[in-house]
């Protein structure tokens, strides 16, 4: 082999590696090219997305507000309830302290 076999054989290979790397950025980027409809199917996935979100803060808010009200009014009862039982204790001693008096009397 001469010199100039030589550089046409190496030429042809460079030449057939180029076509087969060229070849093969065509079939990678032909299969992974992303189609109209998946953008679209991604643009309303994205906005589904985005009001759910909305929807769960929207949530989240609404059940902040009704425990605080909940607590609020457990709060009030507990009070209420304590001034009832300090009443009725109150009652309680006054009635004794009359039965005591009553049965003292006779």
């Amino acid at each position: 082999m001469n010199r100039t076999e030589f550089i046409i054989a190496t030429a042809i290979i460079l030449f057939a590696a180029f076509c087969m790397g060229w070849f093969a950025n065509w079939l990678a980027h032909r299969l992974s090219r992303v189609r109209q409809s998946d953008v679209a199917d991604l643009d309303r996935m994205s906005q589904e997305l985005h009001e759910a979100e909305e929807t769960r803060d929207q949530a989240i808010t609404y059940l902040q507000q009704r425990e605080a009200e909940l607590t609020n009014q457990l709060t009030q009862a507990e009070a209420e309830l304590a001034a009832a039982m300090d009443g009725l204790r109150a009652a309680r001693q006054e009635a004794e302290e009359l039965r005591g008096r009553i049965n003292n009397a006779d």
